[in-house]
Formats: C-alpha cells, structure tokens, sequence
C-alpha cells in the first residue's frame, strides 16, 4: 500500500526524533543581548552571533527608527528597477571603503550572496574547488554551479596540499576557492594567505566568507583579511554578513569594479529579489561607524574567550582550539550533548547544542558563543556550571 504524503513526511519526523536531532524554537521576549527572556525566565544568552554586543544599541536602534520615519518601511522594488534608494549607495561606498575594495553590493542575506557569487562566477566548464567544512549557503552556492554543469571538488579541511593537487589536475579555464574565513562550528580560521598563494599561482578565484570575522578581527574589526593583512586583491570576492557582529542584518560581497559590476549584472540572487528596507542601511551606517570605533569592545571580547578558554582547561568536554568568539565544547553524542544543554538551561545558561547535519556524526557539541557584553562573571557563571556537571557525572 502507497503511504500518504503526509505519513512520510511523519515517518521522517519520527526518525529524526529518534536519532536526537529534532530542532526547536524558543520565543525571545527581550531584544537580542546578554540576557534573554525566553519561556518566562532570564537566561544568560551565549547562543547568538552579536559578537560585539550591538544587536541590542540604542543608537543603532535609533538611525533605523529615524531611517524609518525620513526613507519608509519598505523600498518597493529590486535594486534594478526602482528599489535602490540613497541609503543603499551610501552604505555600499562605506563597506566597500572599510575593507579596502573598490566596491560593494549589499543583500538581504548572506545566504542570498553566496548564491549570488559561486553560480555566477563558476559556470558550464568552471571547476570550484570547497572546504569540507564550508557553511550550508556555499555548500548550496556550489550545488547550483554544479547543476550550471560546473565541476566540483572538495578538499579536507584547511588541506593545502590536498587543494593544491586538486588545482594541479584540473583543466577547467575558470576555477573558484570557496571557503570560509571563520569557519561557523569550529571557530578556527582558514589559512588565507596559502590560500590567496595558490588561487594567485592557478589562476583561480578566491571566495571568502568572513560572517564571523568581519567586525571581530583585523584592524578596526575590518575583517580576516585585515587579521592575515592581506590586499584586497582583485581576484577575491568578500562576502561579509551585517547580522552578527555588526548587529543588525543583511550581508555584503565586495571586489574589484569589474567583478562586482558582473555579479549586479548577472546574480539571479541579487537581480530578482526585493531591495532590504532602507532602515537597516540607515542603521548599518551607525554599526559600522561603532565598529570601526570599537576596540574597546573587542579588547573585552578577547579578554573573555581567554578567561573561557582558562577556566575550561582540563575539562573531560574537549574545547578545541578556537581563537575567536565561537567556542565549540565537543561531547560527542547527541542525546549527551542535549541532555548537557538542559542541565546548563537550568541554571539559567543558554548554551546550544549542535547535533549533525551542522556538525560531523559523533561531534556534537556546545556552541559557546563568547560576545563583548558578557562580563567576567557571565564567564566566570558558565566555567563554574560546566565544572559542576563535569563533576557529577564523574561521581
């Protein structure tokens, strides 16, 4: 007998029970910050991306209010038909400016400009060249170039050896490096300048996602590139989100004049889609100004993922060597790393467990995400917490 529509999809909701990795919502009744009011209680938030702390800003929040009242709710178009307004050009010029390139397309999403680069760049004939452990948004970037009957290869991750042979063997006339410059679970770092080296020596281009570095390393929280000081070089495309770090949202993808005029030209993502409302460049212009202001916040945001990192050493939870805000506590099951996030939710910690697809099979794990809000005792609450758990299931 031939299952209903709707019981296959519930006999696939029940296997993904079974094994552990049903996801759920919680329903924030606070703005994003250090503490957040979920199901009624306080928690002491380590589970989002607002690195610096900006999510929750009153002048940021009050460029968008103004933003709002001077430029409307919404732009009424795509950015190529009537939907870029002045707010959009300026913070463009301003992006492009604060990390060094010619120029800059912003998006809705980083998501929107992943698609919008690797399928533009990598068609019929292309070859593109990924890390392993490259976010869902390349890794569906690629699946598109793919299916544009691109070719495509992926390299153990930060393998130099093994992307170079790749490179060596292939053929293609156009070839693209995809990786990630923070990579989102791990929180370690590609090595950009080898990178850079082999797309350079195979004339290649390098796609670079910085989500998690743009704000948070480099000078003035410019970026990975800043962080390696390497040049803007005019075969990279920067792809860097305006959510995280930069605490409001959206996400931009900067190059030379000539790749980013190609990409407003050609990405399917970028010409077919409706402009982001003009308050959130409003409000971007203000983010970026407190950024490039901000190593204050930053000096605080280091200080603490080395107080974490300290206070965590010798634990029976492997923390891997992360230098950045993304702090990945592996325990390895899923149902463990689940039942370890609700002892810590009970103590009023919100730490999130990260089960596969996210991660590898047999890696889950805590995403401790460290942001320049939280004060030494935040960190000093979460260190205790962990150690107590550790203790009792020892005893």
């Amino acid at each position: 007998m031939t299952l209903s529509i709707e019981t296959r999809l519930t006999t696939e909701l029940e296997e993904i029970a079974a094994a552990g990795l049903t996801r759920r919502r919680r329903v924030l009744a606070s703005p994003c910050g250090r503490i957040a009011a979920v199901d009624g209680r306080e928690m002491l938030n380590f589970a989002s991306n607002d690195y610096l702390g900006l999510a929750g800003n009153a002048e940021i929040a009050q460029a968008m209010a103004d933003g709002a009242l001077h430029w409307g709710a919404g732009s009424g178009a795509s950015h190529l038909v009537s939907g870029h307004l002045a707010p959009h050009e300026q913070i463009e010029k301003d992006i492009a400016a604060f990390v060094g390139f010619p120029r800059a397309l912003t998006f809705s999403t980083g998501y929107l400009a992943n698609l919008a680069i690797v399928p533009t760049l990598a068609g019929r004939g292309a070859a593109v060249f990924a890390d392993k452990l490259n976010h869902a948004s390349l890794i569906d970037a690629v699946q598109l170039a793919k299916a544009q009957g691109a070719d495509s290869q992926r390299y153990a991750h930060n393998d130099m050896a093994a992307l170079e042979r790749l490179l060596a063997a292939s053929d293609a006339k156009t070839k693209v490096i995809v990786s990630d410059a923070v990579f989102s679970m791990d929180g370690d770092l590609a090595p950009l300048p080898q990178l850079l080296a082999l797309a350079e020596r195979f004339d290649a281009w390098l796609v670079i996602d910085d989500a998690h570095g743009f704000g948070v390393l480099g000078a003035q929280g410019r970026g990975s590139l800043s962080h390696f000081n390497l040049p803007a070089a005019k075969r990279i495309l920067l792809m860097g989100t305006l959510g995280k770090a930069a605490g409001v949202g959206g996400a931009f993808v900067a190059g030379s004049e000539i790749a980013i005029e190609y990409l407003l030209q050609r990405a399917r993502s970028y010409i077919f889609t409706t402009a982001a409302p003009a308050p959130i460049a409003c409000a971007l212009s203000k983010s970026l100004n407190i950024i490039e202001q901000g190593e204050a916040l930053r000096a605080n945001l280091f200080a603490r993922i080395a107080q974490l990192r300290d206070g965590l050493a010798g634990l029976r939870w492997q923390l891997l060597p992360s230098p950045t805000a993304i702090q990945p506590l592996i325990v390895g099951d899923n149902e463990a790393a689940l039942a370890l996030a609700r002892a810590l939710w009970e103590r009023g910690l919100w730490v999130p467990a990260i089960r596969p697809p996210t991660v590898p099979k047999g890696t889950a794990r805590l995403r401790i995400s460290v942001s320049a809000a939280h004060t030494a005792a935040d960190i000093s609450c979460l260190i205790d917490a962990l150690r107590a758990e550790a203790a009792t299931l020892a005893g």
